[in-house]
């Protein structure tokens, strides 16, 4: 064994102290506009339906064609998808800390141009609303892989779990913040212009062009917190694992983490030169010696993100036509446009408030207790669970009476995504895998993910409607109905159970020790490396 480096062992029996809060608010910010950015598209949906598609002589306001809601939800995830793999390989080939800023500048810069999108015509908007996502969803991609490396990167070996969690669960706020932005400003316009519902007056329930800002502040907005900590993100350093393990600059790195931890450390420049020159560290991704040694680890962290993502993202897309499918949301035409998204926010904040947000901060507080494959296997299970108790007895769900169950079991499903594998899923990929290639790793399981969130928005999306032609929304083909959707999702939950079996416990280990980087050469070394396979009981 060549032994730990001095500096990295320094981060890994580290207290708990002001800089790792620091780097978890910086981090965590990327990600509460990540949040934002991705999910305030679906409260705004319905109102881009009014302003642009309605005709007045119709009975019901109108709503996106199908093909045009698809691209406007879709295409930031499409964007996104491509953002991970990109910077998630950017970040091994430049380091950490240079791509942090570019994907944070293309963020602050995408967000003002989706509120600024313009066209003459409708098709023009909405082209250019796609572009500029396309490109705010390629940004937001690059904040996973990098986010989470960073974190994992600065934190200590006991509490690791929990600040990558951490970051990870500035997510609840920024979908929280979304709703409560969205409410603020419809609930202003509503005052402001005291309009009729459709069904009363369909001219008058639309004041343009007023109504036209209410999406555009709302989509704006996310560029706020972003710009913030732009300043903070250019002063963080390299994490001294990228400056010693891959820039192979002991100094550097040893000046660096004196800094930040406030102790003298030496640099081990002959250390750092036998670590980095052993054959451990010379394997690419796409070598036998990968595929021995973390081959199973990436199809594992790659297939349950995917997984969980179907689910995760066909639910949260797609929660305001569940909510109207209940009842929680009245008909369109009952409303006026502005009404329409403050009650569509209303119900969004107060299922984030009561599941999405506390089952993030469950993780946080029992991820380094539990385990990160104890969690992941029990959210996956209490989701296959409730998505089975919702679907099969669905037509009891849909009385009156019984609404109120409906979102609490729905609301349950949630939490334990949350206090479960759509955490985890974040901070595995982040530890197991070696410091050259963390970040691209990380970066492919996380658009394994992106890529289970476009089946999960678009398959949902046609396959929710109903069965029967005369109710379909407008445009649509026949599906299979919510009942049968749900029953799929529960049979993709199941699955998540099987896949999770491939992933190794990271829990209170060094992250050399989990990818086999300060080991010699030779057949121990590689029996060590897959011995991190075996699955905790």
């Amino acid at each position: 064994m060549a032994g730990q480096l001095g500096v990295l062992n320094a981060l890994d029996v580290a207290k708990t102290q002001w800089y790792h809060f620091t780097a978890i608010v910086i981090a965590g910010m990327g990600f509460f506009t990540d949040a934002y950015d991705l999910f305030c598209i679906s409260l705004v949906t319905k109102l881009l339906g009014r302003i642009y598609y309605t005709d007045v002589t119709h009975p019901k306001p109108g709503v996106l064609p199908p093909n045009v809601q698809a691209a406007v939800t879709g295409v930031a995830l499409v964007g996104t998808l491509a953002g991970q793999l990109f910077f998630g390989w950017l970040g091994d080939k430049m380091g950490r800390k240079r791509v942090y800023g570019m994907t944070l500048m293309l963020m602050v810069i995408c967000s003002i141009a989706s509120g600024l999108s313009f066209g003459s015509s409708r098709k023009g908007v909405m082209a250019s609303l796609c572009f500029f996502r396309f490109w705010l969803g390629f940004g937001i991609g690059g904040d996973y892989p990098l986010s989470a490396t960073i974190m994992s990167e600065y934190a200590n070996k006991k509490t690791r779990g929990a600040f990558i969690a951490a970051v990870f669960a500035m997510q609840g706020f920024g979908i929280m913040a979304g709703g409560i932005v969205a409410l603020i400003v419809s609930s202003a316009f509503d005052h402001k212009y005291k309009v009729p519902s459709y069904e009363q007056n369909a001219a008058a329930s639309l004041v343009l062009p007023a109504f036209d800002y209410v999406w555009r502040i709302i989509l704006m907005f996310g560029a706020l917190p972003a710009a913030l900590t732009y300043y903070w993100r250019m002063k963080m350093p390299e994490t001294a694992r990228y400056t010693a393990l891959v820039e192979k600059n002991a100094k550097q790195a040893a000046a660096d983490m004196s800094k930040v931890l406030q102790v003298e450390i030496e640099a081990e420049e002959a250390k750092v030169q036998q670590i980095t020159e052993s054959q451990n560290q010379k394997f690419g991704l796409f070598s036998k010696e990968f595929a021995k040694r973390h081959g199973l680890h990436l199809v594992g962290t790659t297939t349950t993100w995917f997984l969980l993502d179907i689910a995760f993202y066909s639910q949260n897309l797609f929660q305001k036509d569940i909510f109207s499918a209940i009842g929680w949301i009245p008909p369109a035409k009952e409303m006026n446009a502005i009404h329409e998204v403050y009650r569509i926010a209303r119900a969004q904040t107060l299922i984030a408030l009561c599941s999405t947000v506390p089952g993030y901060w469950f993780t946080v507080a029992l991820i380094d207790y539990m385990g990160r494959f104890a969690i992941q296997l029990m959210g996956f299970f209490f989701m296959t669970v409730f998505m089975f108790a919702l679907a099969i007895p669905y037509d009891h769900w849909t009385k009156k009476d019984n609404r109120i169950g409906f979102v609490v079991m729905y609301s349950l499903t949630f939490f334990f995504a949350n206090f479960g594998p759509n955490a985890t899923t974040f901070v595995v990929p982040a530890e197991i895998f070696p410091a050259r290639l963390r970040s691209t790793c990380h970066g492919i399981s996380a658009a394994a993910g992106k890529a289970g969130a476009i089946v999960g928005a678009f398959g949902f999306l046609y396959a929710a409607q109903s069965k029967d032609p005369k109710k379909t929304d407008a445009g649509y083909p026949t599906g299979i109905g919510i009942k049968n959707s749900l029953i799929m999702l529960g049979v993709i939950n199941f699955f998540g159970i099987l896949f999770t079996l491939l992933v190794p416990e990271s829990k209170g280990k060094s992250l050399e020790e989990l990818s086999g980087e300060h080991e010699d050469d030779g057949a121990e070394a590689i029996e060590m490396a897959g011995s991190a396979r075996t699955v905790p009981v």
